[in-house]
């Protein structure tokens, strides 16, 4: 055990004696909502499980006491404050066998009201504006995000994502869209990413093109950081840079979810060393160590949330048309994190998933010769892209799945380009040719001499 390490875990035992009355430390005098469970498994939700399988409750801190939010249900998690800081969303079961729904409640904590009437689990939600909630619903086994209105039930949720696997909503961006994390590749990997959609389900991608470990539970910070956790510990994802950057905190197990205070310090849950349980810490960015706020034996403390007034995300005006397809178009297939010589690239095949879950080809079409190409294919149904060349041969495939929504024109500057990679000012060649999209919705191969 280094020294950091030993400073860390020697707090850790500290806190687990005081559980309680370490409020003011944190410098705040705003509530904080946590949710304390005895089993908390953070990635659970890859392979549809439980991640509080023995069950949690949403507790409120305020001044040094604490309080069950919701006394009379059988469990709680996953609180999210509106941005106003009057209300409260969450996950909840009023009693041991019912299935997790989504319900709200006044921070005057008056009685709580049901959200969601789902024939399967409905968790971790997430206020959208102006006055709409998404959230993850369970169906055929995987979870899968939708967005409801929180007032007028008879507005039927809309589901926005497609890809096999699943997903658990984590942030509504200031720019308004949904931060989420799925499986890496998507659909069908081992590993967790963060990936965004907009609230109507388009312009699905990975919020960074640097796969490696999983990364799980991030959030949005007051510099527009993404903040996340993984096995090393944390990191973020910055503006300026197109891949993740290792944050210096101190040695420890991060859960992620994590809270910026009004005073800059950051909320925290970590455990260290031998310690079992995730136990809630204040953090001075740069400090050498954590300061406790909250644990207690044998629990995991997390999701730490403050009950104040924030900011107001975006709100996104849908585009999508009232199609069942979608169009897509690839300014230039060169333009990539891949390499591929000039004048390689001929073709591209489109794929569907059949209900066996393997790929089935929905068609081929032509690629011009700057590495352009335009397609209509299916909306709402995970698709993948394979590139060819002059003989028919796979250059490069998608490892994962991605999705369309039906009505959506989507431009791409290349294939794996990465989401920072700025467009060419020129006129694509299949443009110039046509502006009718091949047609891959019919399942015909569209001619590809017009390529080369």
């Amino acid at each position: 055990m280094n020294s950091r390490t030993a400073i860390f875990f020697g707090c850790a035992i500290i806190a687990l004696v005081l559980y309680a009355g370490l409020w003011s430390a944190t410098a705040s005098d705003a509530p904080l909502l946590y949710t304390r469970a005895h089993v908390y498994s953070s990635l659970a939700w890859m392979q549809g499980g439980e991640r509080f399988p023995e069950g949690a409750t949403i507790f409120l801190m305020e001044r040094g006491k604490r309080r069950a939010l919701i006394p009379a249900f059988a469990a709680s998690a996953d609180a999210n404050v509106s941005f106003d800081g009057k209300s409260i969303l969450f996950a909840g079961k009023q009693n041991r066998n019912d299935r997790w729904q989504i319900w709200e409640v006044s921070t005057e904590i008056g009685v709580a009201r049901q959200i969601t009437h789902c024939d399967a689990d409905c968790v971790r939600p997430l206020y959208v504006p102006p006055d709409r909630v998404v959230y993850a619903r369970k169906t055929a086994g995987n979870f899968v995000l939708e967005i409801a209105s929180l007032n007028d039930s008879n507005v039927a949720p809309v589901q926005i994502t497609y890809a096999p696997g699943n997903s658990l909503p984590l942030d509504v961006l200031r720019d308004g869209r949904v931060l989420f994390e799925s499986s890496y590749p998507l659909g069908q990997g081992g590993i967790s990413e963060l990936y965004t959609v907009y609230t109507d389900g388009s312009g699905i991608e990975a919020y960074r093109c640097d796969h490696g470990d999983s990364r799980y539970s991030g959030k949005q910070i007051s510099s527009g950081d993404i903040v996340f956790a993984h096995a090393g510990g944390l990191a973020r994802f910055t503006s300026a840079l197109a891949h993740e950057v290792a944050i210096a905190a101190p040695a420890g197990a991060y859960a992620g979810d994590v809270i910026e205070m009004p005073s800059g310090e950051w909320l925290v849950s970590a455990r260290a060393g031998a310690q079992k349980n995730f136990a809630m810490w204040r953090w001075k960015p740069g400090a050498a160590e954590l300061q406790p706020v909250a644990a207690e034996g044998g629990e995991n403390i997390v999701e730490p949330v403050l009950v104040a007034e924030r900011a107001v995300p975006n709100m996104h005006p849908s585009g999508l048309h009232d199609w069942s397809y979608s169009n897509l178009l690839c300014l230039n297939a060169y333009t990539s994190k891949l390499h591929f010589e000039g004048g390689s690239i001929s073709a591209v095949r489109v794929y569907a998933r059949a209900a066996s879950g393997a790929p089935q080809v929905l068609g081929t079409a032509a690629v011009e010769k700057d590495g352009s190409f335009y397609v209509r294919v299916p909306g709402n149904q995970p698709l993948k892209i394979a590139l060819l060349d002059k003989s028919g041969n796979t250059l490069e495939k998608e490892a994962g799945w991605f999705w369309a929504r039906g009505g959506e024109q989507r431009v791409c500057v290349g294939c794996h380009a990465g989401p920072e990679t700025a467009p060419e000012n020129a006129v694509p060649a299949v443009l110039l040719r046509s502006t009718t999209p091949a047609d891959l919705t019919t399942g015909k191969q569209h001619s590809i001499a017009g390529g080369h």
